[in-house]
């Protein structure tokens, strides 16, 4: 006879306890520690996890706070988001090519469903320092195994465009804009559109800039033109371009129509990311580190079986941060591998852990999961045994790709013309009062003047030397006069930071009158 759930709880089996409730309480962690004293039996110790904790192999074994870095990173772990991912246009996913299900796992992922969609694969792990490439949490992956598929995913990112109707009967249109539309950029950027529509085709590659939805829109404030009997000015051009710094190919390209009934188009960019230096993984014990060598498989160190791991880890990882989970995780992983049956690694059910050394020794290996191995660029035997297992690693999302950013010149703020901020806007790295104070303390003054006047918002402004404020340069006659003290007087021109021009504008604004004394030119 089957219960469900419901079942136990109305025939007392189970019995939901508040706090005040436990106070009151003697409850049993194990069904072997009962006593005539106890009062409740816990269902599972490892029920005091949650989602995130419970994909953690003996995290009793951890110290607390890499479980709860891992639970966090598992979050960023790449994986089948959905089943029907190439169905869905979320505006940026990730996927993983070749998912793999744990060799060591825990109860809770059954139940959780996490096996049925993986968000890792099992790596073969040495950990020893190699040539000083992992230094510092960096590890290093055997090229071979990037060319056999390790680690590879895919990035999806969707654009979309809309016809919209303005009032006055004025619409937005798809179509490869003509020359004579303000903004136009060049024929080179619409060379990817099609002919009749003005949208890309599916499978065409991509780089950050091209135009993927070529359209047109009507010019702004139409009424205030009819008002004054102007000529209206030609439309204006309102493409959807590619992000600047990402590239791909187009997947998909979807044409439907809005609530409204306007035209809609969304267009799925795809992109291959193969690990490169910099890229982040983690093992399920808060165990993270970006990549810092990809090394060809000949110059790997190998085993005296022959067995060439995909990833090399620093030992030095492991003895601050005592994730002892992780040992064990690869001593449990070699047992499956050998005996071909999942090791089981659910919080608290360990009661004597020298008992998975024994099941080691039994399948043939060393009792500390060391393994004797070779110098791949020498050929010579390491003297010390090398730990050497596999471990469920998970690529996380933060790619160098998406983080890369460099500058010379580009885009400026209206208001200061100091560089834009942020790498999406092209923006200039950012020289704060600590950078400064150092370039002051080492008395490199003209480093100091190029970084924050040359680089940034340098510009001229014209003073009249009598009184000292902002003189005026008028165009079509081609003279310069101070507003205050008319024309004859001496206005000089004075290299300054453009805020600083913008700062003496705006206490006049105020009424305040910011005198510049000039000193005499030498």
């Amino acid at each position: 006879m089957k219960f469900k759930w419901s079942d136990l709880i109305r025939k007392g089996i189970i019995e939901y306890l508040d706090a005040e409730e436990e106070e009151n309480a003697y409850i049993a962690m194990f069904e072997e520690d009962i006593s005539a004293e106890h009062t409740h039996l816990e269902i599972s110790p490892a029920a005091i996890l949650g989602i995130c904790a419970s994909i953690i192999p003996f995290p009793e074994h951890n110290q607390s706070p890499r479980n709860t870095y891992e639970a966090g990173m598992v979050k960023q772990a790449l994986g089948l988001f959905a089943a029907n991912m190439h169905l869905r246009l979320d505006t940026r996913g990730h996927t993983l090519h070749y998912p793999q299900r744990p060799l060591v796992k825990t109860s809770p992922l059954e139940i959780i469903g996490i096996n049925r969609r993986p968000a890792g694969q099992n790596f073969i792990v040495a950990m020893m320092s190699f040539e000083g490439f992992n230094i510092e949490d960096a590890i290093i992956i055997n090229k071979a195994s990037i060319e056999r598929g390790l680690a590879r995913s895919h990035f999806f990112r969707t654009y979309d465009g809309e016809e919209r109707k303005y009032p006055g009967g004025e619409i937005d249109k798809f179509e490869i804009p003509e020359r004579g539309v303000r903004g136009f950029k060049s024929a080179e950027a619409y060379r990817l559109l099609s002919e009749e529509d003005g949208i890309i085709e599916p499978e065409t590659k991509v780089n950050g800039g091209d135009v993927l939805i070529g359209r047109t829109s009507p010019p702004r404030f139409i009424k205030s033109y009819e008002e004054f009997d102007l000529m209206q000015p030609n439309r204006r051009e309102t493409s959807i371009n590619m992000r600047h710094n990402e590239k791909g190919i187009v997947d998909t390209v979807i044409i439907s129509e809005t609530v409204d009934g306007n035209k809609l188009v969304k267009i799925k960019v795809r992109d291959l990311r193969i690990p490169e230096l910099g890229d982040k993984f983690s093992s399920r014990h808060g165990q993270k580190g970006v990549l810092g060598l990809v090394q060809s498989v000949e110059d790997m160190p190998f085993t005296a079986a022959g067995v060439i791991p995909d990833i090399i880890v620093n030992p030095h990882a492991i003895p601050s941060r005592m994730t002892l989970g992780q040992l064990f995780e690869g001593i449990s992983g070699k047992i499956a591998c050998n005996t071909g049956k999942l090791g089981d690694a659910t919080a608290f059910e360990w009661k004597n852990i020298t008992k998975l050394q024994e099941q080691l020794i039994e399948a043939k290996f060393e009792f500390n999961g060391r393994e004797v191995m070779y110098n791949g660029i020498t050929g010579e035997k390491y003297e010390s045994g090398i730990y050497c297992a596999p471990i469920y690693y998970q690529k996380l999302y933060h790619l160098v790709a998406d983080k890369i950013h460099a500058r010379a010149r580009g885009p400026v703020q209206i208001l200061t013309r100091q560089p834009t901020e942020g790498r999406a806007r092209e923006g200039g790295l950012r020289f704060g009062e600590m950078e400064r104070d150092c370039l002051v303390g080492h008395g490199s003054a003209l480093l100091l003047k190029e970084r924050l006047l040359d680089e940034s918002d340098r510009t001229v402004i014209l003073v009249c030397e009598k009184c000292g404020l902002l003189a005026v340069y008028d165009r079509n006659r081609d003279k310069r006069y101070c507003p205050i003290c008319g024309e004859g007087t001496i206005i000089s021109k004075v290299v300054c930071s453009y805020a600083f021009k913008l700062l003496l504008q705006e206490m006049i604004s105020l009424g305040l009158a910011p005198r510049l004394k000039l000193k005499e030119k030498i």
